[in-house]
């Protein structure tokens, strides 16, 4: 398959761009960014042209994967979508419900995935898949507490201005999200609550009659980051691995297979633009929850 590569920060440089280049399924036709300059650095470093033009590198391949902040994502993902082109989605797919339905709808006669990193983990997508197939669930807790604000550390997304702008809800919330939900259900209704600096907290009532709760952070002190991610129901206790696989470039590499699958089968692929829609719907309205102090019904 032909693929464009749209982007060029710190993932796309360091994850999107090689797994691309490395994958025996894929020719990377090319990059486009929003700096040119970069583009043709990261180009040269993967062994493929620079492009001036995002349209005219959307023409000349079969597939684009995004790696740009999730609004700018989201128009260019409805212009290739409307061109045919099948979508490799970073997550969130939008941060306005309004953009997502948008894609989504564009998305409609094209693969798309959307790399939510758990779900593509060779460690973590099977204890979610088994996870799902289970019945009886309770109860789930959700941490996911990032530090990437810390003082006196080199965090490679500390400049990113969407992050700043949005905090953890939109940035980890996706993460938490996408491991609740298929082993829970869809969500019925969010309450949010602020805590410290972009600190979120959300309580969810799931469709299966199950509860959870999510505490979302980029702002927590070093000694206290980390994920953590808790089932309790009536076959006990189960709890994601602490280990997630080989790390994002082979959860990224899965990533691009499931798309070349979804788009040789025509089955769409649970990640796809659908589930990417949900996800905003859901954090869009915790957003309304933290800003009104209400709970909101799905």
């Amino acid at each position: 398959m032909r693929v464009g590569l749209l982007g060029t920060g710190s993932w796309a440089r360091r994850v999107h761009g090689p797994a691309l280049a490395a994958h025996p399924e894929v020719r990377l036709v090319g990059v486009w960014g929003r700096r040119p300059e970069a583009a043709a650095e990261l180009a040269e470093n993967l062994g493929t042209r620079a492009y001036d033009d995002a349209d005219a590198l959307i023409a000349d391949v079969d597939a684009v994967a995004v790696a740009l902040p999730p609004d700018i994502q989201a128009g260019l993902a409805v212009r290739a979508a409307r061109a045919g082109r099948h979508l490799l989605l970073d997550k969130p797919v939008a941060t306005t419900v309004a953009a997502a339905r948008e894609l989504a709808d564009a998305a409609a006669e094209v693969a798309s995935v959307v790399f939510f990193t758990l779900r593509f983990s060779t460690a973590t997508a099977p204890w979610i898949a088994e996870q799902a197939d289970a019945e009886g669930w309770f109860t789930g807790r959700a941490e996911w507490l990032g530090s990437i604000y810390a003082p006196g550390t080199e965090k490679p997304y500390e400049a990113s201005p969407w992050r700043h702008e949005k905090g953890a809800l939109w940035d980890v919330g996706p993460h938490a999200l996408s491991v609740l939900l298929p082993a829970l259900g869809d969500v019925t209704e969010v309450s949010a609550a602020r805590g410290p600096e972009d600190t979120a907290h959300l309580l969810l009532r799931h469709a299966s009659g199950a509860s959870s709760v999510a505490t979302l952070s980029l702002t927590a002190p070093d000694a206290a980051g980390g994920v953590t991610v808790e089932l309790r129901g009536a076959g006990g206790v189960a709890t994601l691995p602490k280990v997630w696989g080989d790390g994002p470039l082979d959860a990224y590499a899965n990533a691009i297979s499931a798309l070349l699958t979804a788009a040789r089968t025509g089955v769409p692929h649970a990640c796809d633009v659908r589930l990417g829609l949900r996800v905003t719907e859901i954090l869009a309205q915790a957003e309304r929850s933290l800003h009104d102090g209400e709970r909101v019904t799905t």
